[in-house]
């Protein structure tokens, strides 16, 4: 039976109870599992299906979670591991060799920019950072070495958008894969495999947990792609998930479409606030008429998620006045909580350090981050009271 979001974050993945079963799902902390004598020692993988053999194998509570986000993004199966970047490793180290090229977007979260310059490079694998919302840009960085094209969309921190459909159709013509770190969207807001893609990624870490209180990551994307990945990147490198956090988050998945709307509710509404503050120069939100790819949020996001990017005058030295000043909204990293928190990223520091921006890409990101851009993750709170906070602490 297809079901619709609402039901799928409930049920999908859950094999038919029988009379006497648990409603909720039973938290499996088992590390080793009987086994038949005849199974070889190196193996845990029947007819594609992970079996419960060792933790690094897999683990029922883990296989449920990974079976509601394939389910949740209409892929055929998923992988977790015990973070976003996890997942993104092992995506990296197992579809990419020696000799291969990465085409990625110049601008992402900024451990995975650090990874794809710092240790693809010790691998003799060239990356090729683009802004991916540039589609001819795209196109002229494929080569015919690049095995994978990895794009984040909306892009940490400053909310650009890339549209999945046309790069898509690039790496088709290319024969190359696309993945797409959708961690800002989530489901609900995107699906990136229907548009395309190959493969999808999550830090589970942000909007699937929701609460701030565990890590994850997610992979999904075809079933015998992601089986030869299980073998290569997640039983061999080993960033398994903890049962436990799998068993949270999959009970916070059961809310994700009602938190999702709250939080693209509250954030529209702190967003429109903020945009008569004198001090506040420029806001991004995919929502907004104002933001520059507006047209595209519309077609390819049934959710505005609930992050914001401010240019707001006063840059470091108004980083630390709201850390001092902020009653309700936390001075603190990570997003996609039920508390709302601010941090800020100045230009120069992550461009060059982490991102490596060309001086062409430093430029065009200055023209929209200025000196520095405050990344504003709304929570659950009312968006007033988030609104009042902001606008008394800026002055």
């Amino acid at each position: 039976m297809n079901k619709k979001m609402q039901t799928a974050a409930v049920h999908a993945g859950r094999r038919r109870a029988a009379r006497g079963d648990p409603v909720a799902p039973d938290l499996s902390f088992a590390s080793s599992f009987h086994t038949a004598p005849d199974l070889p020692a190196a193996g845990g993988i029947a007819g594609g299906e992970p079996m419960p053999f060792y933790g690094r194998w897999g683990n029922p509570s883990v296989r449920l979670l990974e079976r509601r986000i394939a389910a949740l993004e209409d892929a055929e199966d998923g992988l977790c591991f015990a973070s976003g970047m996890g997942a993104i490793a092992s995506l990296f180290l197992s579809v990419l060799r020696a000799g291969d090229h990465l085409v990625m977007s110049d601008v992402c979260y900024a451990g995975v920019a650090e990874l794809a310059h710092e240790i693809l490079a010790d691998f003799g694998i060239a990356v090729s950072p683009v802004n991916t919302s540039d589609i001819d840009a795209v196109r002229a960085a494929i080569r015919a070495s690049t095995k994978l094209v990895y794009v984040e969309t909306p892009a940490n921190p400053i909310l650009r958008l890339t549209d999945i459909a046309a790069v898509a159709q690039l790496c088709k013509e290319a024969g190359t894969e696309l993945a797409v770190d959708s961690t800002l969207a989530t489901p609900v807001a995107t699906r990136p495999i229907a548009l395309g893609a190959d493969f999808v990624v999550h830090s589970l870490t942000k909007y699937a947990c929701g609460h701030g209180d565990t890590l994850g990551g997610a992979l999904v994307g075809r079933a015998d792609r992601l089986a030869a990945i299980r073998q290569r990147g997640l039983i061999h490198v080993g960033a398994a998930m903890h049962p436990f956090a799998a068993w949270l988050i999959e009970r916070s998945l059961h809310s994700l479409p009602q938190r999702m709307a709250a939080h693209a509710a509250g954030a529209l509404a702190v967003a429109t606030s903020l945009a008569a503050h004198p001090r506040v120069k420029r806001i991004f939100y995919p929502g907004l008429a104002s933001h520059p790819q507006h047209a595209l949020a519309k077609r390819q996001m049934a959710n505005f998620s609930g992050m914001i990017a401010l240019q707001i005058e006063g840059g470091g030295a108004l980083a630390r006045q709201l850390a001092e000043r902020l009653e309700l909204i936390a001075y603190a990293v990570s997003l996609g909580k039920s508390h709302s928190n601010i941090f800020y990223y100045p230009t120069e520091a992550i461009a060059q350090q982490s991102f490596r921006l060309s001086a062409a890409a430093l430029a065009a990101y200055r023209d929209l981050a200025g000196e520095g851009i405050f990344r504003l993750s709304i929570g659950l709170e009312d968006p007033d009271d988030l609104a009042k906070d902001l606008v008394r602490a800026i002055g």
